[in-house]
């Protein structure tokens, strides 16, 4: 789909405004399910470069500061693998031939990593990433990210699904709006939580931008435009920008895509208002 197009953006934030878009603080009043509010804007720097396996498929990224947990797809090839930020792969583990792999998280117990149309997750070791179980939901399985006490999920649509960490049971939906209107294709997740807030970051499918939804109203109070990154020309239409991982304690994220070869590093800076 084409890239998110704010109806209105805020007046540049302060410096301090650029942390707190990643850590969740300050930033302004909170949005209501309903508001009609501006919607920041910002950019990215790169300010590093890290290798990455150019044949993966990315379709989920988290980092804890010392490993990658990196999930992959297409059919009969998909996995899920751990690496150093020097792209030295630590484990792997392959998926069964039958299912095309997508996001992963990390819950703190252990690994969820789901399926596109197979309806079904694998549960594993956080250690060895060997399975440990399965579950099964209705419908695609695309994003994934966790909070302490929560999973969140995307299907592509306009909502994204509230999971028991446990067994991916689902106990609620989100609907996700921007300036009032549904947003769909929510892909790629990164759930962050600071000092008691929370928010997940997720890329919009097949365009350059990253928006920050407030899980409790579905509201979009901020847009990422990742488009100055020197990605790789595509040998193929899908492969795009998928993947976000926030490096913790920090203000920066890492990106990449499929089959880029290149983790990214960037800080946020400011974008100046526009008219939408």
């Amino acid at each position: 789909m084409p890239p998110v197009t704010p109806r209105r953006t805020r007046r540049a934030l302060t410096a301090a405004l650029l942390t707190a878009l990643l850590t969740g603080c300050g930033g302004g009043p909170e949005p209501s399910a309903d508001d009609d509010r501006e919607v920041a804007r910002f950019g990215v720097e790169i300010v590093d470069r890290h290798p990455m396996d150019p044949t993966s498929f990315t379709q989920g990224l988290e980092y804890d500061g010392e490993r990658l947990l990196v999930g992959t797809g297409l059919t009969g090839v998909s996995r899920v693998y751990t690496s150093g930020l020097d792209g030295r792969e630590i484990r792997s583990a392959a998926l069964p031939g039958e299912f095309f792999g997508e996001g992963v998280t990390d819950t703190g117990t252990v690994i969820w990593q789901l399926t596109w149309k197979g309806r079904t997750a694998i549960r594993r070791d956080r250690e060895t990433l060997r399975e440990t179980g399965r579950a099964s939901y209705p419908g695609e399985g695309w994003g994934l990210c966790s909070f302490s006490d929560t999973v969140v999920m995307s299907d592509g649509s306009d909502h994204l699904r509230l999971l028991d960490p446990d067994d991916l049971r689902e106990r609620s939906r989100v609907p996700v709006t921007i300036g009032g209107e549904p947003l769909e294709q929510l892909n790629e997740l990164e759930c962050i939580e600071d000092h008691g807030h929370r928010s997940v970051l997720a890329n919009v499918w097949k365009s350059t931008d990253i928006v920050r939804i407030d899980p409790v109203t579905g509201t979009v109070d901020a847009v990422i435009d990742a488009s100055d990154l020197d990605a790789p020309a595509p040998r193929d239409p899908d492969d795009v920008l998928n993947g976000i991982a926030r490096i913790p304690g920090t203000d920066r994220l890492l990106l990449t895509g499929k089959r880029w070869g290149t983790l990214y590093e960037v800080r946020l800076t400011e974008r100046p208002p526009t008219d939408g």
